[in-house]
């Protein structure tokens, strides 16, 4: 086996296992990461590391990692024997989501330690909410109804809160949330900002952006509490600021253009607006974006901030802002549409919270690896499409060989 994988040209998942391990310091998560099991004669690494590398070859069922430990490929996998789906649902009920969220920041943190952010001045942490795995009936405490127009129940879906690094070229979900009935976004939220901080240091970031739906004064005020400025979106649920900015803009011209790839963008921007009666803030930055596209589409958005003109130009508010969009593009759209994000592997509600954890990070280490590990020297940065096409083709060569050499 040790020439089939000689034989093998770059990325594989043993070499990936290596760097999982070493660079990123996770040695110890991967052989021990919080198995919950009385009594588990399958290794605990050897289920971790299949349900890991499973989300990154896109194997979206546990049936599907199943098959792929039952084939020849396995030994190519670095996994060291073989079981069965039902293996994999009974580990994740049981393994510890603190270890698992503890790996995810261990790994972020040693890649900023070796300066996979210094090509970026600000690191933020963006929030947003989404919804993951329906069912025809309510199985879990997780379950929440979704209904027609006449408020007939459909089936039953889950609803989260991410939390991801962006701003650095580099989108990395850390954590998620759930929420059930009578919980909210913006509960859930606020929650999972606490618990990431606890996490990774209030200095890890420098800001965190958010929706309209959390420009309110309490989690403005506990985000400063906690060390952060804020971006976050000016919408009708701030009527009075809004307006006063849309009055004020409207008789200016752009305070600054400039071009942002294709696109043409308008800013304006002060930093004098008052605060609403429970907001603490002596005053209130506005930044207002009008984004010219080719093909003639203008995108508008209002922003609000804490950021002082003095440290953060209008066009890094701009891109802050625009990082926002990370979450919803490199988090829920990949993990989703590739990744198998919103797919029930097994509906026990701590399964699902451990396969979206896992989900979170397999996406993490994929593309630090990717990104920064695989770009060292001349090396061209790999599409995910294309380390995906290596891991399979590694697999694929390791059986050819041992077959031939059989």
């Amino acid at each position: 086996m040790a020439d089939a994988e000689g034989l093998v040209k770059g990325p594989t998942p043993r070499r990936l296992r290596k760097y999982v391990a070493k660079c990123l310091g996770l040695e110890s998560y991967l052989q021990q990461p919080g198995d919950g099991r009385s009594q588990g004669r399958i290794p605990a690494a050897a289920l971790l590391w299949a349900l890991l590398m499973g989300t990154l070859l896109r194997r979206a069922a546990f049936v599907g990692i199943e098959a792929l430990v039952r084939s020849r490929a396995r030994r190519a996998l670095n996994v060291s024997q073989r079981f069965g789906d039902d293996a994999l649902a009974y580990f994740t009920e049981r393994l510890d989501l603190a270890v698992t969220r503890r790996a995810a920041v261990t790994a972020v943190r040693r890649a900023k330690r070796h300066k996979a952010f210094d090509d970026c001045r600000f690191i933020g942490l963006a929030l947003d909410g989404t919804r993951a795995g329906r069912s025809r009936e309510k199985v879990c405490d997780l379950c929440r109804p979704y209904r027609n127009k006449k408020r007939e129940i459909l089936g039953y879906h889950h609803k989260l809160v991410m939390i991801s690094v962006v701003g650095t070229g580099l989108t990395l979900p850390l954590d998620v949330e759930p929420y059930g009935p009578g919980d909210s976004e913006y509960n859930a939220g606020r929650r999972l900002l606490r618990r990431t901080v606890g996490n990774v240091g209030p200095r890890f970031a420098d800001y965190v952006v958010v929706d309209g739906e959390f420009a309110t004064a309490p989690f403005l005020h506990e985000a400063g509490d906690l060390g952060f400025n804020v971006v976050a979106g000016l919408k009708d649920n701030l009527p009075e600021l809004r307006a006063a900015a849309q009055k004020r803009f409207r008789q200016q011209p752009p305070h600054q253009v400039f071009a942002h790839g294709p696109d043409r963008v308008e800013i304006w921007d002060a930093d004098d607006f008052d605060p609403w009666e429970t907001l603490r803030w002596e005053t209130v930055r506005v930044v207002f974006y009008r984004q010219h596209k080719p093909d003639g589409t203008v995108v508008e958005a209002y922003w609000l901030t804490d950021f002082p003109r003095r440290r953060v130009s209008s066009r890094a508010i701009f891109l802050m802002a625009k990082s926002r969009w990370e979450i919803e593009n490199q988090g829920f759209n990949d993990a989703k549409n590739r990744y198998g994000f919103k797919h029930i592997c097994h509906h026990e509600r701590h399964s699902l919270l451990v396969v979206w954890l896992l989900t979170c990070l397999a996406l993490t280490v994929e593309r630090l690896y990717r990104v920064r590990y695989l770009h060292r020297g001349s090396h061209p940065v790999r599409a995910a499409i294309d380390l995906l096409l290596l891991f399979q083709l590694s697999l694929g060569m390791s059986v050819a060989t041992v077959t031939d050499s059989s």
